[in-house]
């Protein structure tokens, strides 16, 4: 298959937002000279169509790293004993909220284990809290597979946001990562049960995980194109040297700026990180994702003291410029990929109602 070829399919993906299955493996795989850079232009031009030359930057707040859960390849997971645990009070979130509301974040990202301390009560008290003290800001939260009462009582309390990585949509593969206890369908039909609530919804994989192949990637494209999601995190997979998975090769780079490339395409409005995992893996994975069609950064809100003791993999980067407090630093960087810092929410378009 040639340049030109290629380039068609990715007109044609840009145009139908759909291919056929070996046409969608053809642009995953094929690796002829200049044809990732083209992938990425059309992106590119996507993405400044519904988003401009602004991106959007999420305070992220890793609030939590107790986890029920045993994910062969999560630093946090239950069997790790050799993860320091902690917990942030109250007070500390809402104080990472008023420092990240000064340098300019509008969205804060409450990221954690599936911790059973944090019931329902105690995070409807805390959405709460920063929405009184905030109103004109968005919380997102990342805690894992609740039941669909839960999820609909944490709406109720303003939350606006929710990720929930599928991790893989191929149920073999599903099961190689994660305890026998674990269920694929549960998790993806929490998935839909958040949809359903009215949460702006984020799935997402980790690219180059263990068993990983093209079909895998492409049934990840389909159950996108089913689920319609607000926003898709994907990062490469980077082990953690203390899980059963920590011997395991990383994935890589280039092929997890193919993919930001081919999901821009597929999802013409989705908000897009360039991810923390991409950024430790290449020091420019950043740019190289904002660059790729990517629109969207989570800078590191959490307290310097315990950023390193979250730590899903290894080598993470939390310190420098993935520090919220370098948000000059990252402006700074920005300018080389010619865009810019937005101040606002960054709501996805359908989604322009402040609750």
């Amino acid at each position: 298959m040639n340049n030109k070829t290629l380039s068609c399919l990715a007109e044609k993906l840009e145009r139908k937002r759909d291919l056929q299955d070996e046409e969608f493996a053809a642009l995953l795989e094929e690796d002829l000279p200049g044809f990732s850079q083209e992938l990425a232009r059309r992106a590119r031009v996507v993405r400044e169509k519904y988003y401009g030359k602004g991106v959007y930057i999420r305070g992220l707040i890793e609030f939590t790293n107790y986890c029920r859960n045993n994910c062969l390849y999560c630093g946090i997971r239950r069997g790790n004993e050799k993860a320091q645990r902690y917990r942030l009070s109250q007070e500390e979130i809402l104080a990472c909220c008023e420092e990240g509301y000064a340098l300019g974040f509008r969205t804060f990202v409450l990221q954690g284990g599936e911790d059973s301390y944090f019931t329902d009560d105690r995070l409807e008290q805390l959405i709460q809290s920063i929405k009184k003290s905030h109103p004109d800001c968005a919380v997102t939260l990342s805690i894992g597979e609740r039941e669909k009462d839960s999820y609909a009582r944490l709406f109720a309390a303003g939350a606006d946001r929710y990720l929930l990585r599928h991790e893989t949509a191929d149920r073999a593969h599903y099961e190689s990562l994660h305890p026998a206890e674990m269920s694929q369908a549960h998790r993806l039909q929490c998935l839909r049960d958040l949809k359903d609530i009215g949460y702006q919804v984020g799935c997402g994989m980790m690219v180059g995980s263990p068993g990983q192949t093209a079909a895998c990637l492409i049934k990840d494209l389909r159950f996108l194109q089913e689920l319609q999601p607000e926003m898709v995190g994907i990062g490469p997979f980077i082990p953690q040297a203390d899980t059963p998975l920590g011997h395991a090769p990383a994935g890589t780079a280039e092929l997890t700026l193919r993919l930001l490339s081919l999901i821009r395409l597929l999802l013409p409005k989705v908000l897009l990180p360039a991810t923390t995992a991409l950024g430790t893996i290449d020091p420019q994975g950043r740019e190289k994702g904002l660059l790729s069609g990517a629109n969207v950064l989570m800078p590191n809100l959490s307290p310097a003291s315990v950023r390193k003791k979250y730590a899903l993999y290894d080598n993470k980067i939390c310190t420098g410029d993935e520090a919220a407090q370098c948000v000059a630093c990252l402006g700074q960087r920005l300018s080389s990929t010619g865009y810019h810092l937005e101040i606002a929410r960054g709501d996805h378009p359908g989604f322009q109602t402040i609750k």
